[in-house]
This record gives structure tokens, C-alpha cells and sequence, in this order.
């Protein structure tokens, strides 16, 4: 059980130096942390063809292997022996950089994902604002493939996440402030372990709202897959990469959403904490995959249920609505917390689901509030839209049959 939980005492008590055990430990946690996601991504591309198959009607994968299981496999075999061409007048450094950018831009947030109570990357005191800065790596990683590409439709697609990505940062930046605020951390490790009494999903239900919005608009799936809008843009910023060049950005993408789902789970619904966890610890893995897979579904089953929406759209959803009803959560969730401490509802042991109680309902009763007041602006927006279309149409000029 000491070799599971802790490989560098295991390395010691088997004679060997204490340097080299900690080196050894440490190196191993690297490679697992940069190839456990990979290896994931294989069979979530399976799965989310089977899950798009049966929403839409479809069989899915089912030629090669059991089930189609081997189908991804066959299909890195077909990448990997197709021809890489780069295009003339291409920036060459810029442009084979950007792949390997983008699957940077997802592993490196693993490093600060605790996967169980004592298995994690490291544990940064700053780990929710890593985060913030490691994903816009991604960002740049696209405009480095458009720019490079020299292709105007390679660039107008990479320009489009200018206007996405980095606006919708915005909202996720400031729903990622809540869960902080609740753990009073920005600690991954300290945020997880604060929800051991109760899940913040039930605090904060607005704030895991707009986290998994923004999370699901910064992958640039649909509905907001304009980065790769294929009708007007061809293919996006990766219209002139091929082979396993192309195959990266793929994973990429694949794997952002994965880890969404496991970013999900942390920060709003316990990640690794669940029963037997305490006995034991690397249970803990098992309960954080089976949250984050929920989370997972969830965006699929978004992906493949919602048309794509205009760029105009997409902007005023952001601009209009995302943004300021953050903001107001965010004011709101700050001033329930100091109500909560004046009142004295901060729990005596944040590990005590009863204690947790009192503060729980004051902070659902206050997003609770606050989505109603949502609603009712929505309600009275729509109804003037209506009235004004309606006026438009009295308005314009009856022309007579013949004219």
C-alpha cells in the first residue's frame, strides 16, 4: 500500500538514495501526468462518435474491432503515414510549433488537478490563477497556426478566436473567483478538500453555470464552434495542416473538453471525494473520472443537440448576458458570505455536511433570487422586442396587389 501512495518512500525503504528516489518519483508522475490524458483521449474519441451516433440516429464506429473499439487506433495509424506538407510562404518555426502548443496548453493544466487525496502534480498556492494563465496558451497556439499558415482563411478563423476565446474568458475568470471565495483558497488541492462537507455545485449554481458555458466556448465546439465554421471558412486555422500535425490540434481539442469536465468536478462537485476514499486514497481517481465523465456527457450532449450560432450571436450572448450576470453573481456570492460570517453561519468544521447546512441555503436562496430576477429581465426584454416588431410591421406601407 506504501509503494501505491507514496513511490519515493517505497524507493527508499528499498535502499535506494533518497535523491534519486524523489527524482524517480517525481519523473514518473510526469510521464503519468502527460500520458494518462492522451491515453484517455483515444477512447473518448470513440465514445463521443458513439454518443453523436445515437443522438443522431446514426450507427457510429462498429467496422473496426469489437464495437468499433480500434477505430481511433486505426485511425492514428492513417495520420501517422500521411504525408506533412507545408505550405509555401509559411513562417516554418511559428508553424510547427502551434500543435505541439495546443496539447501543452491542456497537460499543463493537469499538473495542479489533484487526482486523489495524495496524488497530484503539484500543489500551487496560486493554482486556480495557473490555470487562467496556462489556458491561454491555447489561444495563442491558434493565432500562432493562422498567422504561420499563409492562408487568409487559416487567419480570418484564427482571428475569430480574438473575439471568442478571449472574450469569453472573461465570464469564466469571474465564476472561477466564486469557488475560490467559498474555499477561501485558490489552491486545486484546497478547493477540493473545502467541499468535503458539501459540494459548491450547491452553493454556487449560477457561478457553475457560467463556468461550464465559458469552458465549453473556449473549446470552440458547438454552438460556438466559429473557429472551425467548415461553410465559411473551410476548416478554420488548421486548413493547411495534415497528418499528425493535424492529429494534435485533434487531440487537443479532445482533450480540453475531458479536462473541462475533470475542472468541473473540482471545483464544483468534490472532485476525488467520495466513499472509501479515507481507506483508500487512490479510490479517489475512480470518483474524480465518474464526475468528470458526467460533466463530459453533459457538453456532448450540448455539442450534438445545438445548431451553430452567428458570430453576432455568440458576441451579444457573451457581452449582453454572460458577462454582467457574472459580475452581479459575483457581487452577489461576496455580499452572502459576509452575511453568512456576521450571522455566524460559517460552519465550525467545513468537514460537517450538517454544519454546511445554513450556509448552503443562504447562498442557494440568494442564486435562487438571483435567477428569477434573470428570468423576469429576459421576459421583459423579449416582450419590448416584441412590441417593437409588432409597431415595425403596422407601420410599413401596404402595397396593392400589381404595384
Amino acid at each position: 500500500m506504501d509503494c501505491i501512495n507514496n513511490l519515493s518512500l517505497c524507493l527508499r525503504h528499498s535502499g535506494v538514495d533518497a535523491g534519486l528516489a524523489e527524482f524517480v518519483s517525481i519523473f514518473l508522475g510526469v510521464v503519468l501526468v502527460a500520458t494518462f490524458p492522451l491515453l484517455v483521449t483515444i477512447l473518448l474519441i470513440w465514445v463521443e462518435r458513439k454518443f453523436a451516433a445515437r443522438i443522431q440516429d446514426r450507427i457510429g464506429p462498429n467496422r473496426v474491432g469489437p464495437f468499433g473499439l480500434l477505430q481511433p487506433l486505426a485511425d492514428v495509424v492513417k495520420l501517422l503515414t500521411k504525408e506533412n506538407i507545408t505550405p509555401t510562404g509559411a513562417d516554418r518555426p511559428i508553424y510547427n510549433l502551434a500543435p505541439p502548443f495546443m496539447v501543452a496548453a491542456v497537460l499543463l493544466i493537469w499538473a495542479v488537478i489533484p487526482l486523489s487525496p495524495i496524488h497530484y502534480g503539484v500543489d500551487l498556492e496560486i493554482g486556480a490563477l495557473y490555470f487562467v494563465a496556462v489556458a491561454s496558451i491555447g489561444t495563442l497556439s491558434v493565432l500562432m497556426a493562422g498567422w504561420a499558415s499563409n492562408n487568409k482563411y487559416a487567419l480570418l478563423g484564427a482571428f475569430r478566436v480574438v473575439a471568442l476565446l478571449i472574450s469569453y474568458e472573461v465570464p469564466l475568470a469571474l465564476a472561477l473567483i466564486v469557488p475560490v471565495m467559498l474555499a477561501n483558497s485558490m489552491s486545486m488541492v484546497g478547493i477540493t478538500e473545502a467541499q468535503w462537507g458539501m459540494w459548491f455545485v450547491f452553493m454556487a449554481p449560477i457561478a457553475a453555470f457560467l463556468f461550464f458555458i465559458g469552458s465549453q466556448a473556449e473549446t470552440g465546439r458547438a454552438p460556438f464552434d466559429l473557429i472551425e465554421a467548415e461553410s465559411e471558412l473551410t476548416a478554420g486555422f488548421n486548413t493547411e495542416y495534415s497528418g499528425m500535425k493535424f492529429a494534435m490540434f485533434f487531440a487537443g481539442e479532445f482533450m480540453h473538453v475531458f479536462t473541462n469536465g475533470v475542472l468541473m468536478a473540482v471545483l464544483f462537485t468534490g472532485g476525488w471525494i467520495g466513499p472509501f476514499v479515507g481507506e483508500l486514497p487512490l479510490i479517489g481517481l475512480v470518483w474524480l473520472m465518474a464526475k468528470a465523465s458526467v460533466w463530459y456527457i453533459i457538453a456532448l450532449w450540448v455539442r450534438n443537440t445545438l445548431p451553430r450560432l452567428r458570430i453576432d450571436q455568440v458576441m451579444l450572448f457573451n457581452w449582453q448576458f454572460l458577462v454582467p450576470l457574472s459580475i452581479v453573481n459575483l457581487l452577489v456570492t461576496a455580499f452572502l458570505l459576509q452575511v453568512i460570517k456576521m450571522a455566524g453561519l460559517t460552519p465550525a468544521d467545513p468537514g460537517n455536511f450538517v454544519q454546511n447546512i445554513p450556509q448552503t441555503l443562504v447562498l442557494l436562496v440568494g442564486n435562487l433570487v438571483e435567477f428569477g430576477g434573470v428570468l423576469i429581465m429576459l421576459r421583459n426584454r423579449g416582450r419590448r422586442e416584441r412590441i417593437a416588431d409588432a409597431a415595425k410591421g403596422l407601420s410599413a406601407p401596404v402595397h396593392a396587389v400589381g404595384d
